[in-house]
């Protein structure tokens, strides 16, 4: 049970870690694009954002080769096709 109890700690901090990540590079865009993005609101962000994650399925651990990192932002102007 234990062992259960760390693996789904290091699941969950592997997933805020993904996340604060991502939620940085996202503010850092949208201040150098000119937006007036207030420390305030970036300090009420909340890390533990999960619907991008596919809790059922296969999953590969191979790592590709991104360009600083991490994958490419979204557009905030392109339609969502979803």
């Amino acid at each position: 049970m234990e062992d259960q109890i760390g693996a789904l700690g290091l699941v969950l901090n592997a997933l805020v870690l993904f996340t604060t990540r991502y939620m940085d590079a996202a503010v850092n865009q949208l201040r150098a694009a000119g937006f007036d993005v207030r420390d305030e609101d970036v300090a009420r962000l909340y890390p533990f954002v999960r619907h991008h994650i596919n809790m059922l399925g296969r999953y590969s651990f191979q790592l590709p080769d991104l360009p600083g990192g991490l994958r490419p932002l979204r557009d905030p102007d392109a339609t969502d096709e979803k």
